[in-house]
């Protein structure tokens, strides 16, 4: 009798101790989120100034230095298609001061790039996706193509004469592009560039003849006629190009590849501090002012929230090193 009654007062003290120290650490969490951030937080950009991730990221600072009462500042760290700043943000502390803004282009470098010395996604934490989008099929005026029929049709007439630009070997538009040129059956040159800023200066300039490039950056040089839309790699046409058709409406059946990008942090980055993140973007994010900035910018706002953005950065890690290994990449 008195044994049980023991037993029955022991589990007790137990489930008493375990809620206090649950309750002890809800606390402790709460008043670190509610002292964090005390020093300026640097958000990782891992290309180079003037690209798609870049204007997001610069359109982001000013809200959350708002928002947090901290100077929030934007870092170019481009090269080896994202993964040296990548590198940078996952060997940082992970106190919240350090972030990184992430794209498709950091799920499948693990299939382009031997020895990283960070795993795409256990080594960091998902704070938030905030846009997705196409990309279009751009050539420069000089190119005697208004078509992607055309395009296809002129490469196929000069194999390895033409070239392509890209913001660097492992990214996003070299991976889209070579999804087309062997969807299309042509051989086109590979000039990687450290960002898509002086990829689409060479683009402009006629250095390079053809890319794959955000809306967000061709948009602007389409409509000053210093480019060609040909397709967009959306399956249905895009708002900010209704004019132009899709790959697949233009004869490469099947084609699609759409770019998201979101926010990450170094793992270990204390939970209350990734939600405080989470939700301060979310309010950003809905502001009509920012979402009007965004679509003129080319950019589609399309939040999901660290809890629903982990199982998609998992989904999505699945189909883009499924279809990189594919493609025999490897650097």
């Amino acid at each position: 009798m008195w044994s049980m009654r023991r037993r029955v007062l022991a589990m007790a003290a137990l489930v008493w101790v375990a809620t206090l120290a649950m309750a002890t650490i809800a606390t402790q969490a709460r008043a670190q989120a509610d002292a964090w951030p005390v020093q300026p937080i640097k958000i990782i950009v891992p290309f180079a100034a003037g690209g798609a991730t870049d204007v997001l990221a610069r359109v982001l600072t000013d809200k959350l230095s708002a928002a947090l009462k901290q100077a929030v500042i934007a870092e170019n760290r481009p090269g080896a298609g994202s993964t040296l700043g990548a590198a940078q943000a996952a060997l940082a502390k992970p106190d919240g001061h350090t972030l990184m803004m992430l794209s498709t282009s950091h799920l499948f470098a693990p299939a382009l790039y031997k020895d990283l010395p960070y795993d795409a996604l256990t080594s960091f934490v998902p704070i938030a996706r905030l846009t997705s989008g196409a990309f279009v099929l751009v050539v420069n005026p000089a190119v005697p193509a208004s078509t992607v029929k055309e395009f296809v049709a002129l490469a196929k007439a000069q194999p390895g004469k033409l070239n392509y630009a890209s913001s660097g070997a492992g990214g996003n538009q070299h991976l889209i592009t070579q999804m087309f040129l062997g969807a299309a059956g042509i051989d086109v040159k590979h000039v990687p560039y450290k960002g898509s800023a002086p990829a689409l200066t060479d683009l402009v300039g006629g250095q390079v003849q053809m890319g794959f490039m955000a809306t967000t950056n061709a948009l602007a040089y389409v409509k000053a006629g210093k480019l060609r839309a040909l397709a967009v790699t959306s399956v249905k046409r895009t708002p900010e190009m209704p004019d132009v058709p899709s790959l697949d409406e233009s004869g490469v059946a099947g084609f699609e590849a759409t770019a998201w990008l979101g926010m990450a942090a170094p793992k270990g980055t204390p939970q209350a501090v990734v939600a405080r993140l989470d939700g301060e973007l979310r309010k950003i994010m809905a502001q009509p002012d920012i979402q009007k900035q965004l679509i003129a910018a080319g950019h589609t706002p399309d939040f999901l929230g660290a809890k629903e953005f982990e199982p998609y950065l998992r989904s999505e890690s699945v189909k883009w090193l499924k279809l990189a290994r594919s493609l025999n990449l490897q650097e």
